[in-house]
């Protein structure tokens, strides 16, 4: 990641909406080769190091189960799109059990497009999440900050950092991106 280093200090999405719901765009410079990257978010061994537990059919068409660590939230979900490495696109939403036991918003369809580009030394992914209920598109920015930055930490094999407190840290200032937002 470009900013690991001033990445406290910048964020890294954009917020916005579609057809009513939320919308979440990320956009980062990783410092490994493109192959490295796609790995790091397709195979479930590599996904288990710095975002969650995934298992079940990773084909085109195929379904999976995914528990994500930092949210403790199980979700059920299908691969739609997979054009290694460049573009990867799944549709999930979290388990009504799942939802039971957490305190988020209710189950929503939720679209993952990412899209990886070779840079010289470095890949940049794109990733947009799209589907969210509009008044928790603040925290699902947060969020998925604290994922890129824990992808980041993973591919420079460093520790991963807590995810709560910088959370906690990122969600006001998603929350001032998202005033006005419709």
């Amino acid at each position: 990641m470009t900013g690991s280093a001033n990445a406290g200090s910048r964020l890294l999405g954009s917020l916005g909406a579609a057809d009513g719901k939320g919308v979440v765009r990320l956009e980062e410079a990783y410092d490994t080769n493109i192959d490295d990257l796609w790995t790091a978010i397709t195979n479930p061994d590599r996904l288990a190091r710095w975002y969650g537990r995934v298992d079940g059919d990773l084909r085109p068409g195929g379904q999976f189960r995914l528990h994500v660590f930092d949210a403790g939230m199980d979700t059920v979900g299908q691969v739609v799109t997979c054009e290694a490495p460049h573009r990867l696109v799944v549709t999930n939403r979290e388990s009504d059990e799942s939802y039971q036991e957490g305190n988020g918003v209710p189950p929503f369809d939720e679209i993952i497009d990412a899209t990886l580009t070779a840079d010289g030394d470095q890949t940049i992914l794109v990733v947009e999440v799209r589907g969210m209920p509009l008044q928790a598109i603040p925290f699902f920015g947060a969020g998925w900050q604290v994922h890129a930055e824990n992808l980041a930490a993973y591919i420079s094999g460093r520790e991963l950092s807590d995810s709560e407190p910088r959370w906690d840290e990122l969600v006001p200032r998603y929350q001032a991106l998202a005033a006005g937002i419709e």
